[in-house]
């Protein structure tokens, strides 16, 4: 019996390596004849760079550079080597984890520092760079990443401004991109985000992430205005209208910078991590899939993960059992993507504390459960 585990991570819990392994552990410890395969998953937020560097054999570099309020951060992403691709998440430097609640402030923060990380990148010698924009902490266009990669920004008076963030973008009177490093023309960049949201409008940027990241209610109105300036001098200089397209709200509106300057193709992230990793080959010949992630609800239909790989799954007519710690049942939708069933994995009443505390326990006891039942089904059959 082949079985492909195909998790995200459990985020806050477990990386979607460790999921992997303690669903295996859990198998096995029913049956150690199975066939199993593991290919952590992600969809270009947290767990991008582990899942692209566990699945391709690839290796972890490590750089300094600047943190998303200024001050180093030490920040790691991944390289394969035998493919020249670098694997970047934003978050490792530009990131809502590297602040406590009370500094995030998307006036003073800037991607920077995920500009930083691309020159290292470019140094390494990459022609290829895979670019995960989930967990930002910034609203800056990705202004500050351009930035450090040599664009220049200049205020009304025709001065060159210094660290622009994203309360800075109202301030911007021209744009100077010749100074980009010319190393980035030899350099395709996959933007891989769950995120389909345009630069502007309600749907944008700053309306719908704005908030999580620190913006109150009455700047949202005053920074909306500045990313529409930002927006109309950025298309004027590229010479690209981009800010309708999907994702280019992503990341506070990293999509846009990178899409206007840097022609980045902005990628579904499940997808494109999937065709990296090979997933569907995978699959092929598999009895049964395992995917996963830390709470399923109506939201996991759209681009993420468990859904994802019951799609390929659903082709090829192979049942697909999604674990999770908290299910909102999405309904009949769930199925006909090819969710065969949801299984929920605390097993006893518990707060959510420890549930978190011991998903890795509690994913190994849902899969000697699923197993036992599978079992348990075959010896119905064949009575």
């Amino acid at each position: 019996m082949k079985i492909v585990i195909a998790p995200d991570s459990f985020k806050g819990s477990a990386t979607a390596i460790q999921v992997a392994q303690a669903i295996a552990d859990g198998l096995l410890a029913v049956d150690r004849g199975l066939e199993i395969v593991q290919v952590p998953m992600a969809d270009g937020g947290e767990g991008t760079v582990e899942a692209m560097v566990s699945n391709a054999d690839g290796q972890w570099v490590t750089a300094t550079v600047e943190g998303p309020l200024g001050g180093k951060v030490e920040a790691r992403y991944g390289w394969l080597k035998e493919q020249r691709t670098a694997v970047v998440e934003m978050a490792a430097a530009s990131g809502l984890p590297l602040l406590q609640d009370d500094q995030r402030d998307p006036h003073r923060a800037s991607t920077y520092g995920t500009g930083q990380l691309i020159l290292d990148v470019l140094e390494r010698g990459a022609r290829t760079l895979i670019l995960g924009l989930g967990g930002s902490a910034t609203v800056d266009g990705g202004a500050g990443c351009l930035q450090a990669l040599g664009m220049r920004f200049m205020d009304k008076k025709g001065r060159v401004m210094e660290r622009v963030a994203g309360g800075d973008l109202g301030r911007i009177a021209e744009i100077d991109p010749r100074e980009l490093d010319k190393r980035l023309q030899r350099l395709t960049i996959q933007v891989a985000s769950d995120v389909t949201n345009p630069l502007l409008g309600e749907q944008g940027a700053v309306r719908v992430f704005g908030p999580q990241k620190g913006l109150g209610e009455d700047q949202l109105a005053p920074f909306e205005a500045a990313m529409t300036r930002f927006a109309d001098l950025a298309e004027k200089t590229s010479g690209r209208q981009v800010r309708e397209e999907p994702g280019t709200g992503a990341a506070g509106g990293f999509g846009f910078g990178l899409r206007a300057f840097l022609e980045a193709q902005l990628c579904n992230g499940f997808e494109l991590i999937a065709t990296r990793t090979g997933l569907a080959e995978t699959i092929d010949g598999a009895d049964l899939v395992i995917t996963g992630e830390g709470k399923i609800d109506a939201q996991s239909l759209f681009g993420k993960v468990p859904v994802g790989v019951a799609r390929i799954a659903r082709a090829r007519g192979i049942p697909v059992v999604a674990f999770s710690g908290l299910i909102e049942d999405p309904g009949q939708r769930a199925r006909i993507e090819g969710l065969t069933l949801l299984w929920p994995i605390v097993d006893r009443p518990m707060t959510v504390e420890e549930a978190m505390g011991g998903v890795a326990e509690l994913l190994s006891r849902a899969a000697r459960r699923l197993l036992e039942t599978v079992h348990l089904g075959r010896l119905i059959q064949t009575e």
